[in-house]
């Protein structure tokens, strides 16, 4: 069995939804150092990136990059997305998609400290515990 993670071929199917009902795909994007997007539009060490057709030139997704060229402040820029960097997809109209966790970059891992622009994962609340009914017997 491979290794091969199921998130490129996941954001790819939901991407092909979201153009086929005619919503606006969006890529939330954690930004490391891979990771290349404008850098004044990255807040929180995060970007959201609309990939519709309309809004991109040249996009590629593949097993391990998310590449296009798109305009920002009417400039075009070339942006590049390793797939480990995504945290989500979603369309824009109706919120609906899928999210991810976020990948540990080799500098987290390595050192216990998030790279300089990274956010680091919030920690989730446990889980509530099962209320029993008292029994009738």
């Amino acid at each position: 069995m491979s290794d091969r993670s199921s998130k490129p071929y996941l954001v790819r199917a939901l991407y092909e939804w979201c153009v086929e009902q005619g919503y606006t795909p969006y890529l939330a994007v954690r930004v490391n150092s891979q990771t290349r997007v404008p850098a004044a539009f990255v807040k929180n060490g995060e970007i959201v990136l609309n990939v519709g057709p309309l809004a991109t030139h040249q996009l590629k997704m593949d097993n391990d990059w998310v590449l296009f060229n798109a305009r920002f402040n009417g400039t075009s820029q070339e942006v590049a997305v390793p797939f480990s960097a995504v945290i989500g997809i979603f369309a824009k109209e109706t919120g609906y998609g899928m999210g991810f966790q976020p990948a540990l970059d080799a500098a987290e891992s390595d050192s216990g400290e998030p790279p300089v622009g990274a956010v680091s994962p919030v920690d989730e609340p446990p889980p509530k515990p099962a209320v029993e009914k008292p029994s009738t017997t």
